[in-house]
């Protein structure tokens, strides 16, 4: 079941890094080729609600105990997804302020200055993509551990509670044997009697 996750995880991350690009791309280009990759970045960022929505069924699936590592995971992503229909917004405020300042004669000063909050804003969304992996990846080590914990923690037990079994048995054969050396004195103390 984590696996149906993970893969969905990795498309999830594939797009966002293109969505991101593409967003970044948009200030920068004219006309119809602008007005395509916005339709693009419209269809991209639709496909990774989807892609949430399949990660968010999945994390209801997975059994209680490892549910709250891949719910902080959702929290994130959905919080990315955030940023980007923020940034995504900005790069089409961008856009119209571009082409208010073409039909008004404007040079658009405004405009550059949004370009670099927008280049700016995307090198912090990346870097805190980066440092979301960096967490995940140490969270994964650190559920890995703790699975191989409980495996060697379940092992002990079950070598505790053979070895007890096998103290049992010999206490019983032990009982056993003190009986019927008990019955063997009695027998030859009244055979010495005779």
């Amino acid at each position: 079941m984590s696996s149906d996750f993970e893969g969905y995880e990795q498309d999830y991350a594939v797009l966002t890094a293109e969505i991101t690009g593409r967003i970044g791309k948009v200030p920068r280009l004219m006309g119809d080729e602008k007005k395509q990759m916005i339709l693009n970045v419209e269809k991209q960022l639709e496909e990774a609600r989807e892609l949430l929505e399949q990660m968010d069924l999945e994390v209801r699936e997975i059994p209680v105990q490892s549910r709250a590592m891949y719910s902080n995971r959702m929290r994130s992503y959905k919080q990315e997804m955030g940023k980007l229909d923020a940034d995504f917004k900005r790069s089409r405020i961008a856009y119209s302020d571009e082409v208010r300042n073409e039909l008004l004669g404007d040079e658009g000063n405004s405009s550059e200055s949004q370009l670099i909050k927008l280049r700016e804003e995307r090198a912090h969304l990346l870097d805190n993509t980066e440092r979301l992996e960096r967490s995940s990846r140490r969270l994964e080590a650190g559920y890995q551990v703790a699975v191989e914990t409980e495996q060697i923690g379940q092992n002990i037990l079950e070598n505790l509670n053979q070895d007890r079994e096998k103290i049992q048995r010999a206490r019983e054969r032990l009982r056993e044997t003190d009986a019927n050396l008990g019955k063997s004195s009695r027998v030859l103390t009244g055979m010495l009697r005779r």
